[in-house]
Order: C-alpha cells, then structure tokens, then sequence
C-alpha cells in the first residue's frame, strides 16, 4: 500500500495542485485517479459514479494526461506524438481527419512549439518533449487534466507558459489537478492545494491558508519563510507570496 486517507474533489474549472516530497505518493494517486492503477480501497467517482470499469476509451475522452517522465523509442515526429492524442475520438479500424489533425498543429501552436511539428520527438530537448506532451493531453479534448510535474524541466520562461496555460484552461471550466516541487506555483494558479506525505492526504485548502512554514518544514525538511507581497496582485486577483529559505539565526 502506498496511500491513504486521501479524499477529495474536484469541481469544474478548479485547479488543485499537490504538494509532496519526493516518494510521497504524488504518482501514484494521479494513476489511481485515472484509473491505470485499482484502488485497494474507496473509489474514484466522476459525478458520483465509479470509474472502476469504465473503458479506456471512455476515460481517455474525460481525462488528459501528462506523466512525469516518458520514454520514447520509435522516431515519430513532434506533429504525430502530439496526433496520438486524438485516439479517443478516431474509431477502432479508423485514421487520424483532418479535424484532428487541425486540433493537434492548433496545440502545438498554442504551446509555441509549432515549429517543431516535423523534427523528431526522440531528438529534440527534454523541455521541447515535455511541452509536446502537455500539447498531447490538450489534444484529447478533455473536460479534466491530470499533469505529473508538467512544468519539470522546462525553463523559466516556458515554466510560466505552462502556468499561464494552466489558467486560461481553467476559465475554459476544464478541472485541472497538477504536481509540482514549487510551491510558489501553487500561489499562481492554484485555486486549492493538497499536501502529500507518506502517501496520506495531511492538509487541504487555499494556498494562502494551506502553505505555510510549518507544513513546508514537515513535508521537506527544512526551514522556508512564507513572504507576503501585500502591493503586488498575482494572476488570480489575490496578494501573492513566495518562498524564501529561513534566515539564519543571528
């Protein structure tokens, strides 16, 4: 068993993000959630049903994802990775339309990574593989989007791409649950954070109520300030504060 006690929601247009040192379980819940891993026990309901055997297709079509990692073998170019992500909506013995098509090059553009449409996924760079796979799971169309870590490996300015993209799909009513190692990425698109440790749920709630020293230090282990910048007004309208490492006790 790697989780327990972990119970929560999540409601259209919301974004929640996890929290949680390395081991903590984070990978694990979001493929229970998707239904790639059998809860040992409770149940993952979609509007109160229980997903446990819905098909593959069926969840696709609910559920985008975008793994920590992913490990690539065969030469496809970016433009067909990102393709692959309208096998929900292509029938059994069926190929890619033009409409799909249209829908994966118009994600790649919305990433800004539409130039690398004909390069090959295996050669190009781990932030260009990881923004082709976040272009993959917007692909799908779907109404919630479970995203392991989408910003690892990216570079600051794409980190806030990412970030920014998190939070025009949310306006869209899309649910969006996503992990990150930055809690200051909470502060700046997450309506709701869960803190993981030890694979149990230990606090849910506003990021300015949730993220505190104290329950940083739990969760990571060392000492962080929580600093407030009452003057300036984040993305969603609210005071935003960020991380700092402690001050060392004169």
């Amino acid at each position: 068993r790697v989780g327990h006690g972990a119970s929560f929601g999540l409601e259209p247009g919301e974004v929640l993000c996890l929290l949680g040192p390395n081991g903590s379980g984070k990978t694990t819940l979001f493929k229970t959630i998707l239904g790639l891993l059998p809860p040992l026990a409770g149940a993952v309901r979609v509007d109160g049903e229980n997903i446990n055997h819905w098909s593959h297709r069926r969840l696709a079509r609910l559920m985008g994802y975008v793994p920590q990692a992913h490990i690539a073998y065969f030469p496809f170019s970016v433009l067909d990775t990102v393709l692959m992500g309208r096998t929900a909506h292509v029938g059994m013995f069926g190929a890619p339309s033009r409409r799909d098509a249209v829908v994966a090059q118009d994600m790649l553009d919305l990433l800004r990574i539409g130039h690398l449409r004909d390069k090959v996924y295996t050669r190009i760079s781990g932030g260009e593989r990881q923004l082709t796979l976040i272009a993959r799971a917007l692909a799908q169309e779907s109404k919630i989007l479970v995203m392991d870590e989408p910003t690892a490996s990216l570079d600051f300015g794409n980190q806030m791409s990412v970030l920014d993209h998190i939070r025009a799909l949310s306006q869209q009513g899309i649910g969006i649950v996503f992990s990150t190692h930055d809690p200051d990425h909470a502060f700046l698109c997450a309506h709701r954070v869960a803190l993981l440790h030890d694979g149990e749920l230990v606090h849910l709630g506003p990021p300015e109520e949730t993220i505190t020293p104290e329950r940083l230090k739990r969760l990571y282990g060392v000492d962080i300030d929580v600093v407030a910048l009452p003057d300036y007004k984040g993305p969603l309208g609210r005071p935003v504060r960020v991380c700092v490492p402690a001050a060392s006790a004169q």
